[in-house]
């Protein structure tokens, strides 16, 4: 496929899109950082083994789950002409979205009930790890919500179309990405921790 062909507003569409997959890229990369750090440090003397994730971090995943399912839904409907439908959808991803990070810092909790900070004397090097991950994770989820909130505020503004869901798309590639990093670093803390 030819990047340079077509019109201005397809090449700018184009541009787009392959920016945010290197943001995605990088993003992959920083995280593979992180869990590598994760699994060579985890044969220091001073580590946690057998610690089980809080409650609230598997309730976060159905929750993420959820919310990508209702923005895949928002999509349809908004292909299909339904607004209402697709304000619905998008609202209650949002609210998911807001329910995850909700989730997230009570599982936080969670942990320091355990005893466990994540610095100071009742630190260790494990919890250290699963705080950064989830805390960096967060930070992406904020800047998802940010997202959708634009989206939202566009959608009111009757931007999106059949023809024109640029934005929406762009905004929900990477809703689904963090999503589904969530899930992968879940896996991952629950099986390696």
């Amino acid at each position: 496929m030819d990047l340079t062909k077509g019109t201005e507003k397809e090449k700018h569409g184009r541009a787009k899109k392959m920016m945010l997959w290197f943001g995605i890229v990088s993003l992959i990369m920083s995280f593979a950082g992180w869990t590598s750090a994760f699994v060579v440090s985890s044969s220091r003397e001073d580590w946690l083994d057998g610690f089980k994730l809080p409650s609230s971090f598997t309730i976060s995943v159905i929750l993420i789950i959820i919310s990508s399912l209702t923005l895949l839904l928002a999509k349809r409907a908004l292909k299909s002409g339904n607004r209402s439908q697709t304000t619905l959808f998008l609202l209650i991803a949002f609210g998911l979205g807001v329910g995850f990070i909700v989730s997230q810092l009570i599982g936080f909790q969670q942990i320091i009930d355990l005893g466990y900070n994540f610095t100071g004397p009742t630190s260790n090097i494990t919890m250290s790890y699963i705080y950064i991950i989830a805390a960096v994770h967060i930070l992406h989820v904020v800047v998802g919500l940010i997202c959708l909130l634009v989206v939202i505020y566009n959608h009111f503004k009757q931007k999106y179309n059949t023809e024109n869901m640029l934005g929406f798309e762009l905004a929900a590639n990477f809703w689904h990405f963090v999503d589904i990093l969530w899930l992968y670093l879940f896996l991952f803390l629950y099986f390696m921790s």
